[in-house]
């Protein structure tokens, strides 16, 4: 059955390239994004492993671990960071987690047959502190991944986990937010004390309150 929001996120332990990974231990109280490639030395994964070394420091100011997955041997996951450590020009400073038994593949449904029987489908799970899937996306094999996007989300979610707030179309970091329905226009001054804008009765915007 596909995993759904809000669901806690199955526990695993496997090897990586950086020793035995518990997945809730490791996790701990940080958020993490755990992404699956279709297999070692492919080009599109390549690149995007890359594109996350250069960004971990950006991962770890918001305090999100992450790790890849492919259903590659432990041994084929290094030789492969050899490769993208050549050609990415970066050091890959993460875990990559070896699955060639696909036991997490199957534990996270990223096995889809209309894509293929044998290779992990590229999803991204963004997990929280509280073990709980916050979101899921899936892509195509041919498209790579915008990682920037991801961080975006991660401070989506950071933010309306802590606040009853809500991110528009394009929102960046800064950027004002719409005020949740649950909250009543009484509570306004009290709830936002950056202020507030009534647009229309259910569209409501404040300050991004952190």
């Amino acid at each position: 059955m596909a995993l759904r929001i809000g669901e806690i996120a199955p526990d695993f332990k496997a090897e990586s390239t950086q020793g035995i990974i518990s997945f809730h231990r490791y996790i701990h109280n940080h958020w993490a994004i755990l992404f699956s490639h279709p297999s070692d030395f492919t080009p599109v994964c390549t690149s995007e492993l890359g594109a996350v070394a250069k960004l971990k420091v950006e991962f770890d100011k918001r305090k999100t671990k992450v790790l890849g997955i492919s259903i590659g041997t432990l041994e084929s996951h290094r030789r492969w960071i050899f490769d993208i450590e050549e050609t990415q020009e970066t050091t890959v400073n993460f875990p990559v987690i070896a699955d060639p038994h696909k036991k997490v593949a199957y534990l996270y449904d990223m096995i889809h047959p209309f894509f293929s029987h044998n290779d992990t489908i590229r999803s991204v799970f963004i997990i929280g502190p509280d073990k709980r899937i916050k979101s899921i996306l899936i892509y195509p094999g041919n498209t790579g991944r915008n990682f920037h996007e991801i961080l975006r989300m991660i401070d989506s979610l950071r933010l309306t986990d802590g606040f009853k707030v809500a991110t528009p179309a394009n929102w960046e970091y800064g950027d004002d937010c719409f005020v949740l329905p649950v909250v009543k226009d009484e509570e306004l001054a009290t709830t936002f004390p950056k202020g507030f804008k009534i647009v229309k009765p259910y569209l409501r915007t404040t300050p991004q309150p952190n």
